[in-house]
């Protein structure tokens, strides 16, 4: 690992490139350059000629600086460090601090490109990314560039073997807080190496460790356990404690989570308790009752029925009958021979006599 300082004071643990790796993206990148430039080369010999000898000349140097020289500047600086040869190795070119190179730096690489791998046929190139400590060339040197490796292989991870059935949850109340991390990693180291290691080896090796063990817990081990099963038990045991101190954040998250749901169901049958206290006697309307627990644990939350509302009562309209009035009848007109007036009889139907009293025409 190269320690890389960003402008932050950060240290980057990135790998350097060394010499094989780099040798193959060059050789990749010269490959595709040297075909491009050849097929370039015959066509322009082609369309020049009939041009003079000066031309042609001039043409073919163009021809040089802009397919060797030109195109990896530009493809570097376009692709922030990475050609095809280095894109297909998994390698990169950065700046000291590990920022994206720019134009510059792709220039100074690209001119010292020329000196040390096209006209020397990379002997320059070789020593001085030997003699370096971070495999750099001279063109890294001087444009402040490193090589890195973008794509690192994976370390395999092998699994502890589990402890034999028997000796599960035999160490529960081992004390293993004075057991420090470097002698936990020896051992899960010789546990996943065990079948790797000669038996007689192997063996001593398990003993001085389940001996290590027993000092700093202070508890010697059951009789008639070998070390090997030993250290798997108490490598099982730190394990299983360490998964439980990892989900009881979580498992006491869910339990709280439960008791503010259950606490919120009681405020919500609290809530309907407000339309049922004006029954009850001594109540004071509008006011809600503390919700009383049970005295056991209760494995549900309670089942608050809603209060029943009856319907409101709807009286039919009454409807009085309507008032008929007599009909009030007119006294008769009698018609009198002499005169043309009409004259009323005398005796009407109330049978009241005439007044004397002739109404006016």
């Amino acid at each position: 690992m190269s320690g890389l300082v960003t402008g932050d004071a950060v240290v980057l643990g990135l790998q350097s490139a060394r010499l094989p790796s780099r040798a193959l993206a060059v050789l990749i990148d010269l490959v595709v350059v040297w075909a491009a430039y050849l097929l370039i080369s015959l066509g322009l010999a082609i369309a020049t000629a009939s041009l003079d000898e000066a031309a042609v000349m001039a043409v073919s140097i163009a021809s040089f600086l802009l397919v060797l020289v030109g195109a990896p500047i530009a493809v570097e600086t376009l692709s922030h460090g990475r050609s095809l040869g280095k894109l297909a190795c998994g390698l990169r070119v950065v700046r000291d601090d590990g920022g994206p190179i720019r134009f510059r730096h792709a220039l100074v690489r690209g001119a010292m490109g020329v000196v040390e791998i096209l006209m020397t046929f990379g002997v320059v190139a070789c020593v001085a990314s030997l003699v370096s400590e971070r495999g750099r060339r001279l063109g890294d040197v001087f444009a402040g560039t490193l090589v890195v490796r973008e794509r690192i292989p994976a370390a395999r991870v092998l699994a502890v073997p589990p402890p034999p059935p028997w000796l599960v949850g035999r160490f529960a109340g081992l004390d293993l807080s004075a057991v420090p991390e470097a002698l936990w990693l020896e051992i899960r180291q010789y546990l996943t190496r065990s079948r790797e290691l000669d038996p007689v080896v192997g063996r001593r090796l398990a003993e001085r460790l389940a001996d290590e063990v027993v000092t700093r817990t202070g508890t010697p081990p059951p009789a008639g356990v070998p070390a090997d099963a030993y250290l798997a038990g108490v490598v099982a045991e730190r394990q299983a404690r360490d998964a439980r101190r990892a989900f009881a954040p979580a498992a006491a998250g869910g339990v709280t989570g439960a008791a503010a749901g259950l606490t919120g169901v009681t405020g919500m049958s609290g809530a309907y308790g407000v339309y049922g206290v004006s029954g009850v006697p001594g109540a004071v309307p509008g006011s809600v009752a503390a919700p009383s627990f049970p005295a056991t644990p209760v494995s549900s939350p309670p089942v608050v029925s809603p209060p029943v509302v009856s319907p409101p009562v709807v009286s039919p309209p009454v409807v009085s009958p309507p008032v008929v009035s007599p009909p009030v009848s007119s006294p008769p007109v009698v018609s009198s021979p002499v005169s043309s007036d009409p004259v009323v009889d005398p005796v009407g139907e109330s049978g009241a006599r005439p007044t004397g009293f002739a109404p006016p025409a």
